[in-house]
């Protein structure tokens, strides 16, 4: 964090910034950088061929890939299918955008097509860059007041295998959104703004903490609705865009510290990567084990969240 801080100093000789200014403000102590030369398809398939080696499923046995992030490799075609190229996965393959939201949506569509009987095996993948997107220099303190927030972003590529069974596993999910926050956090395309306008995040951290705290207590109703209260997970999974985010978040819903992996700090937000990563950080320390139920909770930009219950 440093570093970045240094380099904002370089390229914003005319603001001030305070050393620490992101450990105290958003509780950031380091991220993971993609060497360059990399792009969003090698994060998302290296961790695909993980995913695929430890649930015992060949590349010919997938029969529906979908990526899932955020970042992408280009405007077209769809990443999946470079994804699947890179896997040798010979399936329909599609992509799934909604923030960092998009692995809950997948996992929707997953489960929907398998319970279906449509596919038996479905590989969600996603891989995210956005250590890319800082923008430097900015105009004024305003401009990084809102700049600064994908200070904190880091790389990741991550992927889940899902299978037809006989097994609880995916419980529930539930989604809901609330468009009239979308201009809380938005990033622009081609096709939108100026030609010269950069391609990076512009988010207004007040506002967007405000939208998706409101949707908090509606997830609680829900676990409810299904049978469930928030004592009853033994892991609770949330999206993590900040320290105090997390924390904040957390409190609202009446999720106990000791059922949160906190991963923000050591990885920063990484995006559609946040849920996956927090499942593989429990089970590699111990703390999520075979039958245990797990509530993953999804807030993202637009504004959109979801709720899925498992059983691991």
């Amino acid at each position: 964090m440093a570093e970045v801080e240094e380099a904002v100093r370089e390229t914003n000789p005319h603001l001030l910034v305070v050393d620490g200014v992101l450990e105290r403000l958003y509780g950031l102590e380091e991220r993971r950088v993609a060497p360059p030369g990399t792009l969003p398809s090698d994060l998302a398939a290296a961790a695909g061929e993980s995913a695929l080696v430890r649930a015992g499923v060949a590349p010919s046995e997938v029969e529906l890939l979908i990526f899932a992030g955020v970042s992408e490799d280009l405007e077209e075609p769809a990443t999946a299918h470079v994804v699947a190229h890179k896997i040798g996965v010979k399936a329909p393959a599609f992509d799934v955008k909604n923030a960092c939201n998009g692995v809950l949506n997948a996992l929707q569509i997953a489960d929907a097509l398998i319970r279906t009987g449509t596919h038996t095996t479905v590989l969600v993948v996603t891989g995210e860059l956005p250590s890319r997107l800082m923008r430097l220099p900015v105009a004024d303190r305003s401009a990084l007041a809102h700049a600064m927030p994908a200070y904190t972003g880091g790389d990741m590529g991550a992927a889940l295998v899902l299978r037809a069974g006989d097994a609880p596993g995916l419980i529930a999910m539930r989604f809901a959104a609330d468009p009239a926050g979308w201009d809380a956090a938005t990033m622009v395309n081609p096709y939108f703004g100026t030609a010269d306008e950069p391609r990076c995040p512009r988010i207004d951290s007040e506002s967007l903490v405000r939208s998706c705290l409101g949707f908090a207590q509606d997830g609680v109703r829900e676990m409810a609705e299904l049978g469930f209260k928030m004592g009853d997970a033994n892991l609770v999974c949330v999206h993590q865009a900040s320290v105090p985010f997390t924390r904040t978040l957390c409190e609202a819903v009446g999720a106990e510290r000791d059922r949160v992996v906190p991963v923000f700090p050591r990885y920063g937000n990484v995006g559609t990567g946040s849920l996956p990563l927090q499942l593989v950080e429990a089970e590699s320390t111990g703390r999520l084990h075979r039958g245990d139920l797990v509530a993953l909770f999804g807030l993202a930009s637009g504004t959109s969240c979801g709720l899925a219950l498992c059983q691991w």
